[in-house]
């Protein structure tokens, strides 16, 4: 585009008459006196044409690196190595403007417009390939796992994750992101309706042990199985809760059924026992009812009898027959009371396998691990000991313990440790507080201690006196000697408090020693 034309000078002024006329004129203009402005408005009055100051050579170096981003353009795959071939072809023929209209196209279709321009570059980053690496292996192994009951939802995940492995262009990141939104709708409907169906089974399940425990009569052995399994299902269902609870029952279940078996020989024996004892009691009758028959005979024979030698031989076959029958009778009476003797022995044997059954079923009310109390073993005893405390008016305490630092000693020598740790613990407290004192595993590494007509200052000094215990008898593995504590809260039952209250009463203790310092004993309010 050409300048404006200048406006004619003034011929015939003498320098300072155009000098004054330049600075009318600037104020006339109301432009800046600055000494540029003045040079030009000096120059015009003068008449006096001024050249623009020719423009700088253009810098070789500026070239070089255009050069070099068109080649690099040019050796990607894709659209824009199309780019790189118009840049280049700029660089030849120095066509500047041209470069910078392809410049400007580049930028408004591959940079602003893209959310990762280093992939619209074709030069991805050490850090969006791992994210990208990342989310290929997630949803191709975890997403795809998880979804292992829907094949359908399943492949699409495996199908994801290899788009996304293959993912160069925005396009395709569009319409991974599309399916990917699509996938996460259709997990969610199908979680929600996978927990309607636990939901559901979980109330089929109640119902039936309900169901099952009303028919039951006297199997109390059984009663406390349903029982367990009820506490259960109660939830919140935690995964180590139902693998304890499974292992004790396959448990217990195998040996009942051993006992259930013996018991059935042991009914099966008493009943042919019967069976004999009734068959007899048929012969018996059967012998008497011919002895009968006989006698009325014999009695014919007498009448009949016309001298000695006759009634001789009557008398004789009289005698015969009544030693016979005399004979199968204490048989059958030696028979019948030895038949009463193996029933009698039979019930006893009866009621001695059920008394099994019933400790059997008692098991359930134990810690598998520890050989303690679970939690329905404690609320049983915690029922008996509150109500025994109302009616006598003794006092009634808990200590709740959790060991300190159990997770990082899980961590660094393993579960098994850890479970070996907690056998310790509980062996420890057997050993040091009284028969009378219960102690169950109250969860993961916690435990509460009853404490029977103890007041709060001797149940205080008692979780002292095994935490001093524990210092003496060192817990040992692979030949490594372990210092174990534990932060306790020790809390005294109010008249008629129920189990809840009294037990965050001590939680709430608990963390206080916990938060203080750790090992030590905390008497809650």
């Amino acid at each position: 585009m050409s300048s404006p034309p200048r406006p004619p000078g003034i011929p015939g002024l003498n320098p300072a008459e155009i000098a004054r006329e330049a600075f009318r004129r600037l104020a006339t203009r109301r432009i800046a006196p600055t000494p540029d402005a003045y040079r030009e408005i000096y120059n015009e009055i003068a008449g006096v044409d001024v050249l623009p100051p020719p423009s700088p050579p253009a810098d070789p170096g500026a070239e070089n690196v255009l050069s070099g981003f068109a080649h690099r353009l040019a050796d990607t795959p894709g659209e824009l190595a199309e780019f790189g071939a118009r840049f280049n072809r700029a660089v030849k023929q120095r066509d500047w403007d041209g470069y910078a209209r392809t410049l400007s196209q580049l930028a408004e279709k591959h940079l602003r417009r893209h959310t990762h321009p280093a992939l619209s570059l074709g030069v991805e980053n050490g850090e969006a390939k791992l994210l990208r690496d990342l989310l290929s292996r997630t949803l191709t192994f975890a997403v795809a796992s998880l979804l292992a009951g829907t094949p359908n939802l399943s492949g699409e995940a495996e199908s994801l994750g290899a788009a996304v492995k293959a993912a160069h262009s925005e396009e395709a990141l569009q319409e991974i992101a599309t399916r990917l939104k699509d996938l996460c709708y259709q997990i969610e409907l199908k979680s929600g309706d996978t927990a309607e169906q636990q939901e559901l089974l979980l109330r089929l399940f109640k119902l039936l042990l309900e169901n099952v425990s009303e028919l039951l009569d006297d199997d109390s052995w059984m009663r406390g199985q349903i029982a367990a399994v009820q506490d259960l299902i109660a939830g919140p269902l935690d995964h180590r809760a139902l693998e304890d609870a499974t292992r004790s029952l396959k448990d217990v279940i195998y040996k009942q059924g051993q006992l259930k078996h013996g018991i059935a020989d042991v009914k099966a024996t008493v009943k042919n026992m019967m069976m004999t004892f009734i068959d007899r009691l048929g012969s018996v009758a059967a012998s008497t009812g011919d002895f009968h028959e006989k006698i009325g005979g014999f009695s014919e024979r007498i009448r009949g009898a016309s001298n000695i030698e006759e009634l001789n031989v009557v008398l004789e076959e009289v005698l015969r027959e009544t030693k016979i029958v005399q004979a199968e009778a204490m048989a059958s009476r030696d028979r019948m009371l030895a038949a009463h003797q193996e029933v009698q022995e039979a019930e006893a044997r009866i009621k001695d396998l059920e008394a099994k059954l019933q400790h059997m079923s008692e098991l359930v009310r134990e810690d598998q691990l520890t050989g303690s109390l679970n939690r329905r073993g404690l609320d049983d005893v915690f029922e008996r000991e509150s109500a025994r405390a109302d009616r006598r008016g003794t006092p009634l305490c808990v200590a709740l313990l959790d060991l300190d630092n159990f997770k990082k000693l899980n961590d660094t020598y393993g579960h098994l440790a850890g479970d070996n740790a907690l056998r310790h613990l509980v062996k420890v407290v057997r050993d040091t507080l009284r028969s009378m004192d219960v102690i169950a595993r109250f969860g993961g590494e916690e435990f509460l201690i009853l404490l029977p007509e103890t007041n709060v200052e001797a149940a205080s000094a008692a979780m002292v006196r095994v935490q001093r215990e524990l210092t003496k008898h060192f817990f040992l593995h692979d030949n490594e000697k372990m210092l174990i504590t534990f932060s306790c809260g020790v809390a005294l039952r109010h008249p008629n408090e129920e189990q809840t209250s009294l037990m965050a009463r001590a939680d709430k203790a608990m963390y206080q020693a916990k938060h203080s310092g750790k090992n030590r004993v905390v008497v809650a309010d």
